[in-house]
């Protein structure tokens, strides 16, 4: 499945800038609800102090995130679709859709917010006779649908008027509590007065949802002149200039108005104000303008995810209208989930959904910048220089604990939900034609791991298979790559070859070509290897150049694995390979399997390992404990099968074979064999074999092929799978 990318789709240039695309609509979206109707109360019940280490905290939160949000913004093109397109250009598609999914509903449950502190501004400031508080909140929302699916200009020229209303209506309040301040009250509202309902991080919730309005302006990267310039610009200047405001207000509210009037049923601001009227002009224009910003940024989030194709139901979402392309068909959804929301709760109920959703896509936006920053990329290249992985990483740990201290039940409700989203969308395997940031975390750590190994003495201690399986040597490649699969048991490294003899400059495109198929087979059979192929005029160069150079540092193989073949046309192929291997000290497999080609059955009987000698017996003994390790080979029982001469000690030979099992810390049963054919002897005491290991030694270089296949093919012909080891020295068991 195919993801084209956001890119493509090109829009019209754009006219907003830093001050009405980003200032204006963060400066009215954090100058809302929750400073008119609620911030009476946070000061009421926190005490100055901890209303103030209330909005050091939401700001610390918001800052980290918004240098996090600038370094992303201005280290890409930045489109349509605010948060969403800068974590999923950064963490990749799974971790943008569910930021899609959670930050989208948030935005749309928002509006419900604002909406309903505009119905309570309208009832406590009008006679409204006749109409339920329902009826006044669905009719609001019905307004807010219809400016907003107009246009975005005409909306956000209309917040220039409303942004001046609200700064007249906070200089009412200010000069009111100016004229009533007193230095008793200000003491007397020092201290918190917690009670069962409101705590320091119930508080927390209740105010936090005031300073999310810095997504506001972002949620409108796709209609900004420059968003790399605008985003930081006017983010920054909402943040420092709301602070200010919050800050006097709450030193105003605490001198100016006693804990009872704090706490009471009141309108706290418009009984304060010089002129009332005014601040309940500005409630109403605050909130309102807050429900058209998210009413504005919700439908852009869910039509950047439409259009990334990530979930083909939510397609209808994706098409624009107009020359701008508003997203109407997604203005709509969120008209119906506000006014759902509308018709389920109140505004002290949908506050902390909402903060647990933000502070859940605030937190994901810091861990993509930091996984950006730490992963060393070449291409994480911000303009905006003045943030650190240290300052993102922070902010990421702070948001998960402030999530959990407000409610530890939700907050892991919510982040199990974010994980279960995440796994839906890995599952469908989505190829997305944008690159993200996990590959080059994955690079800069294999990177530092291999500087470390390079550094590292080699220790028997450490040995890990690293296989070498070449291609086409044998007839049943897909049961010898299971085996060494099987064998690495998800500790070591696989590789899968493929030789191809002739001229480079006339083969390169064919080797591109089979080192794709090789790539495709292994996904499609869910085999944990790597492909390579190599172009060489000979087989024995190809070989030779594979054995010394293909890997880095520690990783290189250690093991050649090659399928067994019955044809004599191959059996000098063999010869050389494993002669090559052998003056190279590399380990040899040799896997000749009996099972069909086509299908992989569970193993059944022992895992055998005729025990020759010292050299070759301590690796066969640890590639069966590794084959062991796999699930489906767990219930197989581990033999040692050690044929000896007729008049040995067996006794004494079983207690040294125990020995090596109890040193080696691997359980295994000892069988001894006195015996003068050691290959009958093993053949009728096998059993039921799932497969047997055996050692053996390359011939020398001046002895023809067949005498090596000759030698080897009665031990081949043994039931069940069969494979040949020669231990090149590297394996101890008693590391």
């Amino acid at each position: 499945m195919s993801i084209p990318d956001v890119e493509q789709e090109q829009k019209p240039p754009t006219k907003f800038g830093a001050f009405g695309g980003v200032f204006t609509p963060s400066v009215l979206t954090i100058l809302g609800v929750i400073m008119f109707l609620r911030y009476a109360d946070v000061v009421g019940y926190a005490g100055l102090w901890a209303a103030l280490s209330i909005l050091l905290l939401a700001k610390s939160i918001t800052i980290v995130t918004s240098l996090s949000l600038s370094s992303i913004a201005t280290n890409m093109r930045v489109r349509g679709g605010g948060a969403y397109y800068l974590i999923s250009r950064s963490l990749g598609v799974e971790f943008g859709g569910v930021i899609a999914i959670f930050f989208y509903v948030a935005q749309a449950v928002a509006v419900t917010m604002y909406v309903i502190g505009f119905t309570e501004s309208v009832f406590a400031a009008l006679p409204v006779s006749g109409l339920s508080f329902t009826t006044v909140a669905t009719l609001t929302n019905l307004f807010v649908l219809v400016c907003v699916y107009i246009g975005a200009g005409w909306t956000i020229r209309l917040q220039y008027g409303i942004l001046a209303v609200v700064l007249l209506a906070v200089a009412s309040f200010s000069l009111g509590a100016w004229d009533q301040a007193s230095m008793v009250r200000l003491q007397e509202n020092l201290t918190p007065q917690w009670t069962d309902t409101y705590s320091f991080f119930t508080t927390f919730a209740l105010f936090f949802p005031a300073v999310t309005g810095i997504m506001a302006g972002v949620n409108m990267s796709g209609d900004l002149k420059d968003p790399s310039r605008a985003i930081p610009l006017g983010t920054f200047g909402a943040i420092t200039f709301t602070g200010l405001i919050y800050g006097a207000m709450a030193f105003l509210l605490a001198a100016g108005n006693t804990r009872a009037t704090l706490i009471g049923e009141g309108f706290v601001m418009y009984e304060t104000a010089r002129f009332g009227p005014l601040v309940t002009i500005g409630v109403m224009a605050a909130t309102l303008s807050s429900a058209l910003g998210s009413m504005m940024g919700a439908p852009r989030i869910l039509q950047a995810f439409a259009r990334d194709n990530v979930f083909k139901q939510l397609r209808f979402f994706a098409p624009g209208s107009g020359v701008s392309g508003e997203p109407r068909r997604a203005i709509v959804l969120t008209f119906v989930i506000a006014q759902v929301a509308l018709m389920a709760g109140d505004l002290d109920s949908v506050a902390p959904i909402i903060t647990m959703f933000f502070l859940m896509t605030y937190g994901t936006v810091n861990l993509a910048c930091f996984y950006e920053s730490i992963s060393r990329n070449p291409s994480f290249r911000p303009t905006f220089r003045l943030n650190h992985w240290t300052l993102s990483l922070a902010g990421a740990l702070s948001c998960v604990a402030v999530m959990l201290l407000i409610n530890t039940l939700w907050a892991v409700v919510a982040m199990a939900l974010a994980g279960g989203m995440y796994l839906l969308i890995a599952r469908a395997e989505l190829m997305v034609q944008w690159g993200d940031v996990e590959s080059g975390v994955a690079f800069q750590r294999a990177r530092k791991s291999l500087l470390r190994l390079e550094r590292e003495r080699y220790h028997p201690k450490n040995w890990r298979p690293s296989i070498l399986a070449l291609s086409g040597m044998g007839g049943r490649r897909l049961h010898m790559l299971k085996y060494a699969c099987l064998l690495s048991a998800d500790r070591g490294v696989v590789s899968l070859a493929q030789i191809i003899v002739g001229d480079l400059e006339n083969l390169s495109k064919r080797r591109f070509e089979a080192e794709k198929i090789l790539r495709k087979y292994l996904r499609e059979e869910d085999l944990a290897a790597f492909p390579v192929a190599i172009v060489d005029e000979s087989f024995t160069e190809a070989l030779k150049a594979l054995l010394q150079c293909h890997g880095i540092g520690g990783l290189r193989p250690n093991t050649l694995l090659l399928g067994w073949s019955d044809d004599p046309e191959k059996a000098r192929s063999i010869s050389e390979a494993l002669g090559m291997a052998r003056a190279l000290r590399r380990s040899c497999l040799l896997v000749h399997s009996r099972r069909e080609a086509q299908q992989w059955d569970l193993p059944r009987g022992a895992i055998n390992i005729w025990w020759t000698d010292a050299v070759n017996g301590p690796m066969m003994l640890l590639l069966g404990f590794l084959l062991k390790e796999n699930r489906e080979w767990r219930d197989c029982p581990l033999r040692i099968l050690r044929p000896v001469a007729p008049k040995a000690d067996v006794g004494n030979v079983a207690a040294e074979m125990r020995e090596v099992l109890s040193l080696a810390r691997i359980e295994g049963e000892v069988v001894v064999l006195p015996t003068e054919d050691p290959l009958q002897a093993v053949h009728q005491h096998m059993g039921s074999s799932a497969v047997l290991f055996a050692g053996f030694a390359p011939v020398p270089d001046e002895n023809p092929a067949c005498v090596l296949l000759s030698g080897l093919q009665e031990t081949m012909d043994l039931p069940g799978d069969v494979i040949l080891v020669h231990n090149a020295g590297d394996v101890s068991l008693d590391a």
